[in-house]
């Protein structure tokens, strides 16, 4: 494998690797549950079993002593490598192989041992996408079969100063970062590939100007935890189509808003009380109200505010022995209203089963499906103007997703997943019918 700058970007020449980015897979996807930062606090799975022990944590190791110098002075560097080779083997719209990649890198200044400033941390990342994209330009469907497909260009992703109060209790963060990195996000959903398991449901993007890595906002965050089993988080973000933008990738201070989002989400853990003998699980219930005025999804005028709810949940339900090993089954549901929301409906389950032969307690096997409506408004909107007039009820009414991977831990810092997806009515957001797709490849991750 070899490595040359592109432009701002790193680009990393491998055997499938597309040299022209043409098209994005729709939704942005999701930050890596395995390199989020401290600020970030996600939810972390019960399918997510520990790297395994003994060797380096990453690929370049210690530098020398130089990492951990750096570390205990303050400052911490992180980086981390994913690719998604995957080719369309059967329908969709034609056959093919494409490769995604996305290297992120990043660092975080501990200003208690920098400046004196008790509780705080300053966080920077910056991203940097290639390739092209199965869904967009072969399979033609919604929910993006690469999690790391869309956006291929570098960016900043983060710059936001975190600070942390009453024990921990408390966390606030503010500055420009991604909404989906405090909010709405399920880590055990990245033991997939399909952005739509990985790790926020699309119909919050779909629906309103809710914003997931790598597509950062300026925002103000606050997590409070009542009890070691129960968080409350809230905040409000930026609203500003035109960050999406390429031009705009360094460019924070774009104009552009619209408006705001305001959103509140309550999380249970269970099993996260001290010497608690629960089987751990999180529950997430939320809402979110975003303050723009939009054009009504088909027509029709304009309405001013969009919002939707979401249930997620995910819960071990069987441990073999004291270790990591064990099954969890998860959940999602989202609501959206149809005057605003691309998906009306979106249902998502499966189980992620932790440590898989004997000898494998890192490893993982995941089985889910995702299904996403289509805003029926939108559907006869298409029947109303379309060229050739068709019969509404010949429209597929919404896509869905099945995937099954397995995660070999080949060592702790570098993670080989194949995968298989079967895609039913890949055509069902384009308005068409497609012939249902199948699709099989592997997702690389490296930890710098």
């Amino acid at each position: 494998m070899t490595a040359r700058l592109t432009g701002y970007g790193l680009m990393i020449a491998a055997p499938f690797a597309a040299t022209d980015a043409r098209a994005e897979d729709g939704e942005a996807a999701e930050e890596q549950a395995a390199a989020t930062t401290a600020a970030s606090e996600p939810a972390k799975p019960q399918a997510a079993a520990p790297a395994p022990s003994g060797g380096r944590d990453t690929l370049t190791g210690d530098w020398g002593g130089l990492r951990t110098d750096l570390k205990q002075a303050g400052v911490t560097f992180r980086g981390d490598y994913v690719s998604e080779t995957l080719s369309a083997v059967d329908g969709g719209l034609r056959k093919g192989t494409t490769y995604v990649q996305q290297v992120r890198l990043g660092a975080d200044f501990d200003m208690d041992r920098l400046a004196g400033v008790d509780g705080a941390t300053i966080h920077v990342t910056v991203n940097d996408r290639r390739g092209i994209g199965l869904s967009s330009d072969f399979v033609g469907n919604r929910l993006p079969i690469q999690e790391a497909a869309g956006g291929y260009y570098a960016r900043l992703t983060e710059f936001s100063w975190e600070q942390s109060l009453m024990a921990g209790r408390l966390n606030l963060r503010l500055g420009y970062f991604a909404m989906g990195n405090d909010l709405g996000g399920m880590a055990i959903g990245c033991t997939f590939v399909n952005a739509a398991f990985c790790a926020h449901p699309l119909s919050m993007s779909g629906d309103s100007g809710w914003y997931n890595y790598p597509n950062a906002r300026w925002g103000a965050a606050v997590r409070f935890k009542l009890r070691p089993d129960v968080t409350i988080r809230t905040g409000v973000y930026q609203v500003n189509p035109r960050l999406n933008d390429e031009d705009n990738a360094w460019h924070p201070f774009a104009g552009g808003t619209t408006g705001v989002v305001l959103p509140l989400e309550v999380e249970y853990d269970p099993g996260a009380g001290k010497d608690s003998r629960v089987l751990p699980g999180h529950y997430k219930l939320g809402f979110y109200y975003d303050t723009s005025r939009v054009t009504m999804q088909g027509g029709g005028g304009t309405v001013k505010g969009r919002h939707g709810v979401y249930l997620l949940a995910d819960q071990m339900i069987w441990r073999d022995g004291k270790g990591p090993r064990g099954l969890s089954l998860f959940g999602q549901a989202t609501f959206n209203p149809q005057e605003t929301g691309q998906i009306t409906r979106w249902y998502a389950a499966g189980l992620v089963k932790n440590g898989t032969f004997k000898g494998r307690d890192t490893d993982t096997v995941g089985l889910g499906f995702v299904y996403a409506e289509v805003d029926p408004r939108l559907r006869r909107a298409h029947v109303d103007v379309a060229p050739v007039p068709g019969s509404y009820a010949s429209l597929p009414v919404g896509e869905t997703a099945i995937e099954m991977s397995y995660g070999f831990q080949a060592n702790r810092w570098l993670l080989i997943r194949p995968d298989v997806q079967y895609i039913i009515d890949p055509g069902a957001f384009s308005y068409r019918r497609t012939p249902n797709a199948l699709a099989i490849g592997a997702q690389v991750r490296m930890q710098f």
